[in-house]
């Protein structure tokens, strides 16, 4: 079977492959482009080239005398006519090739039509299938004074690496993007498994060690109310504390279990529709009534319902919650409102407190796992930085957002927006 690991992988090798047959018909195209190139600039080069020796000048001159092998008009030997001819000749064509925009190693013959060779470069001009050679026939001086027809053959012997030198500058880049790409990637899948990896292991560790927690959790809570019974009144107090602590750790390790759960995939949400509102009242009644017990001031109003939404009802209530005990316990004289109404096919929930408020730089960290903000070196209020993550991952299962809006020393409104099923 395929898993999601080994399908990145295989598209990433198609992808990298598939880079690599685009890179190589950029590189036919371009050698395609460079060849007609060079056929244009040496279609200059041999019309220029034709133009001089078709005249008399100096070159010609030496040249015919070379071939003819006459050395009375000149003081030097016959050898040394036949090599000053050939130096001459090539750095003429070399010039002309230049001029034209080629600088290929060359080689070069001058024959005539019999076959007959008089003057070749000293470079070994040779003629195979791999070589192109331009053959240029010389008109005016030089055939009327041999009274044949002469040509220059001018040979270039391995163009496809002159081609490819010509292009370096883009295969080279190319390839080298190409490397860093392919180690980025690699680095970075690496990297990720790698982390998902530890992330499992330690969703594992968190599991085991919660469930091995819930074991004694009970049995303090069981044996708290047994020792209950048999106590007296003013030691009762004491059992009570014990039970509550014991309860609030319960919940602790309960969240841990259930946001470790949803992490791995094994506790999908179960969504349905339904009206929203009735829930959110009792919400907010139940906080009211506690918030007549501590010194805490309330306020809500929920605009005009219903508010059909499709939503895991358990989940949704306890974000409603969570960010309500945050408000109350992040004030030192809790006053919490909260506001829902729908707005253009959407339900938002709006929860204010007068706390302490969240800087900016924090703003984007609060949703992170185990983040806490801090005041000072300490924390002022216990907890496990996990309630505003749990909330965030709950909405964005539901498909909503969530918004901060705080400013340091006046409080802090968190806003959620979820999609409305019905807008009746």
């Amino acid at each position: 079977m395929l898993t999601k690991r080994n399908l990145y992988v295989f598209v990433f090798v198609i992808a990298v492959i598939g880079l690599l047959v685009v890179q190589y018909q950029y590189l036919r195209v371009g050698l395609g482009l460079a060849k007609a190139q060079f056929s244009e600039k040496i279609d200059k080069a041999r019309e220029n080239i034709n133009s001089e020796l078709s005249e008399v000048n100096s070159l010609t001159y030496t040249l015919g005398n070379a071939i003819r092998k006459d050395t009375s008009e000149v003081n030097i030997g016959l050898d040394s006519l036949e090599k000053a001819s050939q130096y001459y000749l090539n750095d003429y064509i070399s010039y002309q090739l230049n001029v034209s925009g080629i600088d290929a190693p060359f080689s070069y013959t001058l024959y005539s039509r019999d076959s007959i060779n008089y003057l070749s470069s000293v470079r070994p001009h040779l003629k195979a299938e791999d070589n192109l050679t331009y053959p240029i026939q010389i008109k005016g001086y030089l055939p009327e004074l041999l009274q044949k027809e002469i040509i220059l053959e001018i040979g270039f012997e391995d163009l496809n690496k002159y081609f490819l030198g010509q292009l370096r500058g883009l295969i080279v880049p190319g390839l080298l993007f190409l490397l860093v790409i392919v180690v980025v990637v690699v680095w970075v899948l690496r990297s990720f498994y790698l982390q998902r990896s530890i992330n499992t292991t330690t969703n594992d560790f968190i599991n085991n060690l919660t469930h091995e927690l819930k074991t004694p959790v009970f049995s303090i809570g069981l044996a708290s109310k047994i020792l209950e019974e048999d106590l007296p009144d003013n030691k009762k107090a004491v059992v009570v504390l014990i039970r509550t602590e014991t309860d609030r750790l319960k919940k602790h390790i309960d969240k841990v279990l259930e946001l470790a759960s949803m992490e791995s995939g094994k506790n999908l949400l179960q969504f349905q529709e339904f009206d929203f509102k009735p829930d959110l009242e009792r919400i907010c009644e139940g906080f009211a009534l506690l918030a007549e017990y501590e010194t805490i001031k309330f306020d809500y109003e929920l605009g005009e319902g219903p508010y059909y939404i499709r939503a895991e009802r358990f989940h949704l209530e306890n974000v409603i919650g969570n960010l309500l005990e945050n408000a109350r316990k992040y004030s030192d004289q809790p006053d919490v409102k909260l506001r829902a109404h729908t707005h253009k096919g959407r339900l938002l929930i709006g929860i204010t407190d007068n706390g302490q408020g969240i800087a900016k730089d924090d703003i984007n960290k609060i949703f992170r796992k185990y983040y806490r903000i801090k005041n000072g070196d300490v924390h002022k209020v216990k907890g496990y930085g996990l309630g505003l993550y749990y909330v965030q991952k709950i909405i964005k299962m539901h498909r909503g957002k969530i918004t901060v809006e705080s400013e340091l020393g006046k409080g802090t409104t968190f806003i959620l927006s979820l999609k409305l099923a019905k807008n009746g």
